[in-house]
């Protein structure tokens, strides 16, 4: 897959949509050559009013509500990601107490996106708004990809964080995905377990069954080892009625432990 490394340039409107225009690509690990530049045409991106309420993008049949705050922000866009690394961005013109939002139709389960955000960079006021940076969906149900440090993930240039970066974070940064809130529990439901009955344990997942003997290699330090039979018989002879997982969030590998191997 090819992603631009400098990202969009601009729009030009024609018979069949709006031409978008991109810079140069670069390759991916395969090693394969691309042109070094790229235009495509898409149809013209439609937002409607929508709902400032709830935050994130909500999908249904028709479609996805988005919703975002960015106060002090001066606009907001959503930036649906294609395959090939082509980027289609609506604008959300509508802002409700600080939250942008917008409807757009088509948009479907699975899709990848990301925010750009516009506005003042005024450090001092601790305003960094910086729409070179393609940001990840705070409300975010999935992500796809990996961050790849370097000078495109930040804001801002070198060590001095006073001055904005303009090299564009896409292809770098991982994405947001579209994903459906409703799921069939086939009749399944919270066992209401009286507090002055309940024990909590609080564990790590992969630390919780990494080393079972009586869990399947490839699924110990996972979340379906721990669903496996002989971690719940384990639970219940000790006596714990619910579990507290740590980690259930996205997270990145910080970078000076990577250094520190």
């Amino acid at each position: 897959m090819y992603v631009p490394t400098g990202g969009f340039i601009g729009h030009t409107e024609t018979k069949q949509g709006r031409l978008s225009l991109t810079t140069p690509l670069r390759p991916c690990r395969s090693g394969r050559e691309e042109p070094s530049f790229m235009t495509h045409v898409d149809p013209p991106p439609v937002a409607w009013p929508g709902s400032w309420e709830p935050l994130g993008v909500t999908a249904d049949d028709g479609g996805v509500n988005v919703a975002i705050w960015a106060e002090g922000a001066d606009r907001v866009e959503f930036c649906l990601i294609a395959d090939d690394g082509i980027e289609n961005r609506v604008e959300l013109a509508e802002s409700t107490f600080h939250v942008f939002h917008g409807y757009i139709p088509g948009v479907k389960v699975g899709a990848r996106y990301g925010f750009r955000v516009h506005g003042p960079w005024d450090p001092a006021n601790g305003r960094r708004f910086n729409p070179d940076k393609l940001l990840l969906d705070p409300y975010a149900r999935a992500i796809d990809g990996a961050i790849e440090l370097g000078p495109a993930i930040y804001g801002h240039v070198g060590l001095d964080d006073l001055e904005r970066s303009d090299i564009d974070s896409a292809g770098f940064v991982p994405l947001s995905v579209v994903v459906r809130d409703d799921f069939d529990w086939e009749g399944d439901h919270p066992l209401r377990t009286r507090w002055t009955d309940t024990v909590i344990y609080e564990m790590h997942v992969k630390g919780f069954t990494k080393l079972h003997p009586d869990i399947p290699g490839e699924l110990r330090g996972t979340y379906a080892g721990l669903a496996q039979p002989a971690a719940i018989e384990h639970l219940h002879r000790l006596g714990v009625s619910a579990v507290e997982l740590l980690p259930v969030h996205h997270f990145i590998d910080e970078a000076f432990l990577l250094e520190r191997g």
